[in-house]
């Protein structure tokens, strides 16, 4: 019978540990990896995570739409320590991979063999200015954070005409279809309550296009076209003015009014708001942007593993997966969930000395709600091909059984499967 060990470990200040195999974050791949790893019977792995508790994130945007309980989304994070996995509880602050050494806050200093890099993603709401003093208030949200989602659903409720704004950066984010999930729920609530004709609904995008996979494109314009929904792409928000509401944005190089020399200032725009939804920068955590670890190709600090195998491209005994990663692909649980059976196998290889044999084909998907009871599921490869996986099912038509499967069917495969290793 394997012992349990997932007490909190307070390391003394400069003490030396080591373990065969240490994760970097408890969040949902770290978890799933470490679950996959003990069933696959190696003894000795450590998870190195601070947090006590652990989020249900994809269910934010519901929170955010009054449709789900804010608390249904959080559980202790000790009792999700799968079975004789080590929970150090700390902060990790620097990684040296040539030494083989992870230092943490306390000062400890964890020797390895064998690192596991999946510390999430940042939120980097600081990137525009104005916003972080006023998120929560002046009709101001963002359900990429947990005390900020039932904010959400409180600033919704007020609302009775005017213009709704909702934001998505030029930098990748987790989940990426957040941004304008929670706009459709918006208009969809505008409708229900008699409102919509006295509701402006705006999309200001630093992207070029609604989603880059032309079949879901494709259901996503019929949507944005039934809500009467005004799209405006290519530009970056830059500030936001709570008291005034108002919001600041940078055209890119991209948008047609722009013909300056690249290294020009760019235009900018502003947007009167009553109810403003942010989806901010994300980037890698600091302690990655600054390791050797890190793509030094951009600035955002993904880790730099190889798109199909997950190795490290310099450190062989590296991997990494989900939202800190630099794989080119969606970053959503879904997305973890195909990664880490390949990361699993081949790192099990790399610590036989083998190569890597799992190949991930950077499939995600990410249930795409429409309404209030309306979701389609979009599912894709990388270099945006269209994959549809489920049986007998039109998933590419909004249903009320996907609205179940977001509401009731995920979570359940996520705490009781996925998180378990067997999903």
């Amino acid at each position: 019978m394997i012992a349990r060990e997932t007490q909190s470990v307070k390391p003394n200040l400069k003490a030396r540990l080591h373990h065969r195999i240490l994760i970097l974050g408890g969040g949902t791949a770290g978890l799933t990896v470490a679950a996959r790893l003990r069933r696959r019977g190696e003894p000795d792995v450590a998870i190195l995570e601070p947090s006590k508790t652990h989020y249900y994130q994809p269910a934010w945007t519901l929170v955010g739409a009054g449709a789900y309980a804010a608390g249904a989304t959080v559980r202790n994070e000790e009792p999700l320590i799968p079975r004789g996995v080590k929970w150090i509880q700390d902060y990790a602050e620097e990684v040296d991979p040539d030494r083989q050494i992870v230092t943490t806050r306390a000062g400890d200093e964890i020797g390895y063999d064998f690192l596991v890099v999946a510390p999430g993603i940042q939120l980097d709401f600081d990137k525009v200015a104005g916003l972080s003093e006023t998120l929560g208030k002046n009709g101001v949200s963002s359900n990429y954070r947990f005390d900020l989602a039932p904010k959400t659903w409180e600033f919704m409720q007020k609302l009775r005409g005017g213009v709704a704004l909702f934001t998505a950066p030029s930098t990748p984010v987790k989940c990426g279809g957040a941004p304008q999930k929670i706009m459709y729920l918006t208009a969809d609530y505008a409708r229900r309550h008699g409102f919509a004709k006295g509701l402006e609904v705006i999309f200001g995008s630093a992207g070029t296009t609604i989603f880059a996979v032309p079949e879901i494109k494709a259901v996503l314009d019929k949507v944005i076209e039934r809500y009467g929904i005004h799209t405006q792409f290519n530009q970056e928000l830059v500030a936001v003015d709570g008291v005034k509401k108002e919001a600041t944005f940078e055209l890119t190089a991209n948008h047609p009014t722009v013909k300056a020399a690249p290294d020009a200032p760019k235009p900018r725009i502003t947007i009167p708001f009553d109810f403003l939804h942010v989806s901010p920068p994300q980037s890698a955590p600091n302690f990655i942007k600054q390791s050797p670890l890190a793509d030094p190709s951009t600035p955002l600090g993904w880790v730099q593993v190889d798109k199909h195998s997950l190795q490290h491209v310099r450190y062989p005994n590296v991997f990494s997966l989900g939202d800190a990663s630099s794989l080119p692909t969606s970053k959503t649980g879904a997305a973890v969930r195909k990664q880490a059976p390949v990361l699993v196998e081949n790192l099990l290889g790399a610590m036989n000395g083998k190569a890597p044999s799992a190949q991930y084909d950077g499939y995600t998907s990410c249930p795409l709600v429409t309404a209030y009871g309306k979701m389609f599921l979009a599912e894709f490869l990388y270099d945006n091909k269209w994959h549809p996986t489920v049986p007998l099912i039109n998933t590419q038509k909004e249903r009320y059984d996907m609205w179940l499967l977001k509401k009731y069917g995920l979570p359940l495969m996520y705490w009781d499967l996925m998180l378990k290793g067997l999903a």
